[in-house]
């Protein structure tokens, strides 16, 4: 059985022996939408919870409009140019118009990157600036939420006239969902933030998982920090197994996020029906499986189906290796996965990005991991409390005999853009 998975730029052609697999886990099938640009306009004039931006754009003088950051495939070329030229239309000066990348904690976007983002008009025309994470000074605050999260807010969103964010609605492993509320948390908050709120905590809840939005706290509490912000308008995005446009919502920050929450839901979840001893998958590809620390959000996407003890194999391209320093350091100061928990849990230490390498931990209690990568050699994989194999088809060949004649495997090409589910 020849599968493709989606792995940097180029794909990851694969051969599984197909007597074992029990199910190839895909989006169902939604029709592109034939003609973009007029649905795109089509919300923005008809928002759901809002007036028109039109009309909120009026007499405002100045806008800061938020992007998502590199590792979210948003089709910013087509989503900026109307929103851009609404705000202008409506009076607000261009110099008066900031973009502002969400880049949360993760590095900034820049030079020939950030026409890839955007195109090269909008980059050469308009003002487009980094949220830089861990430099306070750049921040408000603006008091603490219900659970006790200290809010520091990116100061030029803060401070713009009229806020908006943009953003892709796909499953998360932490908050539910992606788009909405995140682009204000994590996206432009400070590390004082991020760290509470992606602290254990939070992560540690059972509904602090892909999926679950309804007494997720990840997911209340960044809605109840977004709102206190302020969110003028969204616009999100859902987007196919191709990355072409499904559905466009736009207006109120969570009316319009639920219903883009809807629309996803029914696309992206796909089942098996019992739990499989071996699922091979990807980190979705570029620009998502960049790095390791990208790249534990494939094995998370595998946890439901996989059983409790068996091997989940993920090919991820890692062309820019680990992650941040503070991630490497992780693995340095950790000699096992439970000396971390144990530290964690115990409230005297912190790294930044360390919730990642939570993550993982919770992989790894169900499951053994395997990663298959052109982009870190296999010294320093077997170092990340992870498996290296050579192939994909070598470490299918390991674990289907260690696991024996009834083993079964299965397979999801996209990562953790599907929803994988057991029923």
């Amino acid at each position: 059985m020849r599968v493709k998975l989606e792995y940097g730029t180029t794909g990851l052609e694969v051969d599984l022996p197909e007597d074992r697999v029990l199910r190839k886990l895909a989006y169902k099938f939604a029709a592109p939408l034939a003609h973009p640009h007029d649905e795109l306009q089509q919300v923005l004039d008809h928002p759901r919870g809002t007036p028109p931006l039109a009309e909120l754009a009026k007499g405002r003088k100045s806008a800061c409009v938020v992007i998502c950051d590199i590792t979210r495939p948003v089709p910013n070329k087509l989503m900026l140019p109307p929103i851009l030229r609404t705000l202008e239309s409506a009076g607000i000066p261009r110099d008066k118009i900031t973009i502002l990348v969400a880049t949360g904690l993760h590095r900034p976007n820049e030079g020939a990157e950030l026409v890839e983002m955007v195109g090269a008009e909008i980059a050469s025309t308009y003002r487009i600036e980094n949220h830089h994470g861990k430099d306070l000074s750049e921040h408000v605050y603006l008091g603490q939420s219900p659970r006790g999260v200290p809010i520091w807010i990116d100061k030029r969103y803060v401070e713009a006239d009229l806020k908006i964010t943009t953003g892709l609605i796909e499953p998360h492993l932490m908050a539910g969902y992606s788009g909405g509320r995140k682009l204000i948390c994590p996206g432009i908050a400070a590390l004082e933030t991020v760290k509470v709120w992606h602290g254990p905590q939070f992560l540690e809840h059972p509904k602090a998982d892909c999926g679950f939005l309804d007494g997720n706290p990840v997911h209340e509490e960044n809605t109840w920090i977004g709102r206190h912000t302020g969110c003028d308008f969204i616009c999100n995005v859902v987007i196919d197994a191709e990355r072409n446009p499904l559905k466009f919502v736009a207006g109120d920050m969570e009316e319009a996020f639920l219903a883009g929450v809807a629309f996803v839901k029914d696309i992206v979840i796909d089942r098996v029906p019992k739990e499989v001893d071996i699922v091979v998958t990807s980190s979705a590809g570029y620009p998502l499986d960049t790095t390791f620390y990208q790249s534990v959000k494939g094995m998370t996407g595998a946890l439901p189906i996989v059983k409790e003890g068996g091997t989940i194999i993920v090919a991820a391209s890692l062309k820019e290796g680990i992650g941040s320093p503070e991630f490497q350091r992780l693995f340095t100061e950790n000699s096992s996965l439970e000396v971390f928990i144990e530290r964690i849990l115990g409230k005297d230490y912190f790294v930044m990005d360390q919730w990642q390498l939570e993550e993982l931990a919770k992989v790894r209690r169900k499951a053994k991991v395997k990663v298959v990568s052109d982009g870190l050699p296999a010294e320093t994989l077997n170092k990340l409390f992870v498996e290296s194999a050579p192939s994909v088809e070598q470490a299918v060949a390991d674990s289907l005999a260690e696991y024996g004649e009834t083993a079964q495997i299965a397979v999801i090409p996209k990562g953790p853009y599907v929803l994988a589910q057991v029923g």
